[in-house]
C-alpha cells in the first residue's frame, strides 16, 4: 500500500488553523495525577516545577482520559476523584474522555469482574444496572459542569464485560445488551446537554483479523457507535508494520473514526530486556520518543485522516511501571513529552 508523502500528511496539523489542529487528540491518560499530587510528588519540566496538567498543556495536549470504577477499595478513581480531576483539567482547557471499566477494579482482555455490588444480578437485571449506573455517572459528571466530551462503554472489550454474563464469544446476544445499555445510559445521562461521541475499544491494535471479526460481530447487533478505540503496545499487540497494516484495514473497511487509545513504551529496560530480544526502538528515554514519533507518523498516514488521535497510557505514573512514564526518577519530563511540540507550536 502507498502513503503520501509525509509533508502532505501534516499538513492538517501544521496549517495554523487552531479550529483543525484541536480536532485532533493528543491525548494521556492521567488517571493516577491527582492521586500521585497529592501525596506531594512533584513533576518538572525543564527542572521547573509545575502542576502536571500544566506541563502536558504546555506541550500540545489537549485531551484527558479518565477511567472511572465503580466502588474501588484500593485505587482512587472513584466519581468523586474522577469530576475533581476532570474539573481540573475543563479548566485549562482539555477535552475529558471518560473509560468506564464497569468494575470495582482493573478490566482488561484478561479480567473483566463485576463490581461487588451487581454480583448476584444476572439477565435482564444486570442490564438494567449498566444502564442507571452510567446515566446516573454521566447525569453526575453533567451536573458539575464536566460533562465528557467522549465516554467508552467498557475498556479493552475484546473478549467481552461483566464475566460470566457477557464474556465472549460465548455469550455475544448478552455482551450487545450489555453494550447498548451503557450507550442509551449515556444518552440519558447528558440530559439537554451535547451528546458525548461513544468508544468502542478493543486491544488489536496489530491485529488485522481480531480486529475484523470483532467490528463485524457488533456491526451485526446493530451496535451504534462513533470511535474505534485501539490498544497499542507493541510488546503485545504486533509490529509497527502491523499498526500500519491494522489502520488501514480499519479506515478503509469501516466508516469509523479511530484513535490509538492507549500507546506506551519503556524508558528504561523492562519488556524486551526481560525476552531478551531486542524491540523496534531502545528502552531508553530516546528510544520511548523515538518510539510516539514513528507511532504518530504511521497514524497520520492512515487513509482518509480517519485516525484522529493518540492518548499515552498513564506518562505521570508512580511505582514499578514509571518505566512506561513521562518523568525521571526526580521527576523531571523526559525527552518524549516534546513530541506533539512541533504540531501544536507556531
Amino acid at each position: 500500500m502507498r502513503f503520501a508523502p509525509l509533508f502532505l500528511l501534516l499538513a492538517p496539523l501544521t496549517a495554523g488553523a487552531q479550529s483543525r489542529s484541536s480536532d485532533y487528540a493528543i491525548g494521556a491518560d492521567l488517571s493516577f495525577l491527582k492521586q500521585a499530587e497529592d501525596r506531594g510528588i512533584v513533576f518538572r519540566d525543564n527542572g521547573q516545577p509545575k502542576p502536571g496538567l500544566e506541563i502536558f498543556r504546555d506541550h500540545g495536549y489537549n485531551w484527558i482520559r479518565l477511567r472511572i470504577f465503580h466502588t474501588p477499595t484500593q485505587l482512587p478513581n472513584n466519581l468523586a476523584y474522577t469530576i475533581d480531576l476532570a474539573k481540573a483539567a475543563k479548566k485549562l482547557g482539555f477535552k475529558f474522555l471518560l473509560d468506564f471499566h464497569y468494575s470495582d477494579t482493573w478490566a482488561d482482555p484478561g479480567k473483566q469482574g463485576k463490581p461487588k455490588a451487581w454480583e448476584a444480578l444476572a439477565g435482564a437485571a444486570l442490564v438494567t444496572a449498566v444502564f442507571e449506573y452510567t446515566r446516573d455517572t454521566v447525569a453526575s459528571l453533567r451536573e458539575a459542569g464536566v460533562l465528557p466530551d467522549m465516554v467508552q462503554i467498557g475498556n479493552e472489550v475484546d473478549n467481552g464485560i461483566l464475566w460470566p454474563d457477557g464474556r465472549l464469544p460465548a455469550n455475544w446476544d448478552r455482551f450487545a445488551e450489555l453494550i447498548q445499555a451503557g450507550i442509551r445510559g449515556v444518552a440519558a445521562g447528558r440530559g439537554e446537554g451535547p451528546s458525548p461521541r461513544i468508544m468502542i475499544q478493543i486491544a488489536k491494535g496489530g491485529d488485522v483479523r481480531g480486529t475484523r471479526y470483532f467490528l463485524s460481530k457488533i456491526a451485526g447487533y446493530g451496535i451504534h457507535y462513533d470511535v474505534i478505540g485501539q490498544s497499542y503496545y507493541p510488546w503485545w499487540h504486533g509490529t509497527l508494520l502491523d499498526l500500519r497494516d491494522n489502520l488501514y484495514v480499519m479506515a478503509t473497511e469501516y466508516d469509523k473514526d479511530i484513535m490509538l487509545v492507549e500507546v506506551a513504551y519503556n524508558c528504561r529496560p523492562a519488556e524486551y530486556a526481560k525476552r531478551g530480544k531486542p524491540g523496534p526502538f531502545p528502552e531508553t528515554p530516546e528510544g520511548q520518543k523515538e518510539f510516539l514519533d514513528e507511532v504518530q507518523r504511521i497514524a497520520l498516514g492512515a487513509p482518509r485522516q480517519r485516525v484522529k488521535g493518540i492518548f499515552w497510557w498513564e506518562p505521570a505514573v508512580t511505582g514499578p511501571l514509571e518505566r512506561r512514564g513521562f518523568f525521571d526518577e526526580q521527576r523531571n519530563a523526559l525527552p518524549v513529552i516534546t513530541v506533539f511540540d512541533k504540531y501544536t507550536r507556531q
